[in-house]
């Protein structure tokens, strides 16, 4: 079975396990949420009422393209947020905005009574800090923030979005930020929100309540270890 396919295993069992008729879900952004986004749409289509929170403009797109009404952060209430990571460590901890969408996925998942994280195995790490951390922030503060963050020890680089620096939905930037092995990520993102011009961190700790991982031995549900 390739990776396509235990992501889509994954973004299907969270839909139909989490997720009733008649309820306002968020949806998430990137490569294994968006089968969470298909499988959505697929009720739909049969006749399911169910309203999304998009996390991003390319969810947004995704839901349009599937017929998937959507709403408005706090326009109702989030029965379940269903979105993927870039990493989660055994006490579901995670690092997240690989696709840039971080500020407004973590508003959704602290509106949700219920977040939901699915992810194929190799995501799953014994501390964060294999991936680079992304850090939003305010382009006018590019210079400050990245002396700042250097206090801190990492190597904070620009994205890009080709020639340009990448531009989230909210037109700020990201830096993507080496912390090497993080042994602590709540003090670690407490630290980096600290930093004025810093809009949001990658770092979500404290957030998730379920991890959905699809790997060779099919698809399972992993228990939260102690922080």
């Amino acid at each position: 079975m390739s990776v396509e396919d235990r992501k889509r295993e994954a973004g299907y069992a969270a839909v139909d396990r989490y997720v009733v008729d008649g309820t306002c879900i968020g949806l998430g952004t990137g490569t294994t949420a968006r089968w969470a986004i298909e499988r959505v749409g697929e009720r739909v289509a049969a006749g399911e009422r169910i309203a999304a929170v998009a996390t991003s403009g390319v969810t947004e797109a995704l839901c349009r393209e599937r017929n998937i009404p959507l709403a408005g952060l706090m326009d109702r209430e989030i029965a379940v947020a269903i979105d993927g990571a870039d990493e989660v460590a055994p006490d579901f901890a995670l690092t997240k905005g690989g696709g840039g969408a971080l500020f407004r996925e973590k508003a959704v998942a602290l509106a949700a009574q219920r977040f939901v994280v699915v992810v194929t195995e190799e995501k799953l790490v014994e501390r964060l800090g294999r991936f680079p951390t992304p850090v939003e922030i305010v382009p006018y503060s590019a210079g400050w923030v990245e002396r700042e963050l250097a206090r801190l020890g990492p190597q904070a680089i620009a994205r890009r979005g080709g020639d340009a620096p990448y531009v989230t939905d909210n037109g700020n930037w990201i830096f993507d930020c080496t912390f090497g092995r993080i042994e602590d990520a709540a003090l670690l993102d407490a630290h980096i929100r600290a930093i004025h011009g810093v809009v949001g961190c990658g770092l979500f700790v404290g957030l998730a309540d379920d991890v959905i991982v699809a790997g060779a031995e099919g698809v399972r549900t992993l228990a939260a270890a102690a922080p």
